[in-house]
């Protein structure tokens, strides 16, 4: 049987054969529908990437303003079309470890305040120009300055200076930092020719696709790069076509017609249906990415805790798994770390869902009059649904909640980050530090909860430069705990990251980080010939 299969399943690979006859022939022999699909996925893995042909992808989450300024990327759709043409210092791989891209090797002082990388040699840009250290350099400085909307500020402010030095650059920081490789993957920091200064949103990289045409929230189009550096690893179609379809009954329509060969944030509603369409294939990925709502905690009634409590305990997390993630994912507990990050902490206490707790607190605040949630479509799938049971749930408390449905398109630069209570969703970070970073420190760009604690901001401090690991472990434990019991998200769910591909679509790799292999699927995977 084994050897049958193997014949086939490269035949599949090859294109001699349909995925539907071979998981008709595995199921005869015994194999179940999962293992059908590992066994193809294995075999065309093996078989290594083909060249040519236009990759379609539909994504969700897009809209009219995105800016392809990796600076202001706020939404998996920016991040996973930057991700196409831009790259980093370093590359995650989907077990955690860090790996050379931009930069070959990397070192620090011994007491992790001075780092040293080596830029890459013979790497170019779309626009012809070398890479060279002084533009990594611009680059930081770009998402440092004073006028800086950078996503990564919170990252950039640990950094006192950065200097070129022969094929090298080093970085100077104000406290050790044993992570800042790791922090130097987030994606908004992708190298640009003069760090971006003279065009910031040109889409100019050093990445796979060269950008031929965008047009926001409808549709992107990028060419393979001819003088790509890593051409063997990426950039395997000769074309890639990113349409922006919000709607996830379009998007699945866009998949099972061949419109499209990929899509991300599958409705967990319809899973049991698309499992029985043979020309699709959905990858379900747990991580670290959640869903959360939002509280301003320093706007009115918001920045009363109590308030904030109450609104805790009036959550029915289970009710939102199930119906909302539809068992795809697991309860979270109001702190963004869950068990896939490093050095975690199982010692924090599960809070439960308790309206006579909920009621108390909500009493206890003194406010009487309804909340207004704010939530959308794009929020994160089944936003509206979730929405909607947290109001019941609410109620059962005796907390009146408003929900309003805010448009998708501008909804990440119009409400979110900025409307006191709302809904949204984070795919989170490789490492705590990076997490807390960008969105718990005080002077963190993206601190959507308007968490302002001096003590939180000295514990992120302490456990950079704590080279301990159970030191590091409490501390971050200490952190998790105060954000869960002070802070103003509201964290009832980590999602499992669902994906769907075509027939066509061969090399998917699983990886736990960002939706669609980190958002490298379209770079990285490849079409059957």
């Amino acid at each position: 049987m084994s050897n049958e299969l193997d014949f086939l399943s490269l035949q599949v690979a090859k294109g001699r054969f349909s995925r539907r006859d071979f998981l008709g022939r595995a199921a005869a022999l015994g194999l179940s529908a999962g293992g059908a699909g590992m066994l193809l996925t294995n075999t065309a893995i093996a078989a290594g990437p083909q060249r040519g042909g236009t990759m379609k992808v539909g994504l969700s989450g897009g809209s009219t303003t995105d800016s392809l300024d990796p600076a202001l990327a706020a939404s998996s759709v920016t991040v996973i079309i930057n991700r196409s043409w831009g790259e980093e210092l370093v590359a995650l791989t989907a077990d955690g470890r860090l790996e050379p891209k931009l930069a070959t090797e990397w070192a620090a002082s011994p007491d992790a305040t001075e780092w040293t990388f080596t830029i890459r040699s013979g790497v170019q840009f779309h626009n012809g120009k070398t890479l060279t250290p002084d533009d990594v350099v611009a680059t930081i400085e770009r998402h440092s300055g004073p006028d800086t909307k950078s996503g990564a500020l919170g990252i950039m402010r640990e950094i006192e200076s950065v200097k070129s030095n022969g094929d090298s650059v080093v970085f100077y920081l104000k406290n050790p930092n044993a992570d800042l490789p790791y922090l130097l993957n987030d994606y908004h920091l992708l190298i640009q020719p003069n760090g971006g200064k003279d065009d910031p949103a040109a889409g100019i990289g050093t990445g796979p696709y060269k950008r031929v045409s965008s047009d926001a929230g409808v549709r992107y189009v990028g060419e393979r790069f001819e003088n790509y550096w890593a051409k063997d690893a990426r950039g395997h179609a000769a074309e890639i076509e990113i349409l922006i379809l919000n709607d996830s009954t379009a998007r699945l329509a866009a998949l099972q017609s061949g419109r499209v060969d990929m899509i991300n944030r599958v409705d967990t509603k319809v899973m049991s249906f698309i499992d029985r369409i043979p020309s699709i294939t959905t990858h379900s990925v747990p991580g670290r990415g959640h869903y959360l709502l939002i509280a301003h905690c320093n706007s009115a009634p918001f920045d009363n805790n109590d308030l904030r409590l109450a609104l805790k305990f009036a959550i029915d997390r289970e009710e939102m798994v199930d119906k909302i993630l539809q068992g795809f994912g697991t309860i979270g507990n109001d702190s963004p770390i869950n068990a896939a990050y490093p050095l975690y902490s199982e010692a924090l206490p599960q809070r439960p869902f308790d309206t006579d707790r909920a009621a108390f607190h909500y009493k206890k605040s003194g406010n009487k009059e309804p909340l207004l949630l704010r939530t959308s479509d794009v929020a994160f799938p089944g936003a509206i649904d979730a929405a909607q049971l947290f109001q019941a749930s609410c109620a059962k408390a005796g907390i009146p909640i408003e929900v309003r449905r805010e448009p998708g398109d501008g909804y990440w630069n119009q409400t979110w980050n900025k409307q006191p209570f709302c809904m949204s969703y984070w795919e989170g970070r490789p490492i705590q530090d990076q997490m807390f970073s960008t969105a718990y420190v005080s002077n963190a760009d993206w601190n959507e909860s308007r968490f302002f604690h001096p003590s939180f901001d000295k514990m992120a401090i302490a456990a950079r430069g704590e080279l301990d690991q159970a030191k590091r472990t409490a501390i971050y434990r200490d952190m998790s705990l105060m954000v869960q019991n002070q802070g103003g998200s509201i964290i009832p769910m980590f999602n499992d990251n669902i994906a769907a591909v075509g027939q066509r679509i061969q090399g998917w790799k699983t990886n736990p980080n960002l939706e669609l292999m980190d958002s490298m699927a379209p770079s990285e995977c490849w079409l059957k010939a």
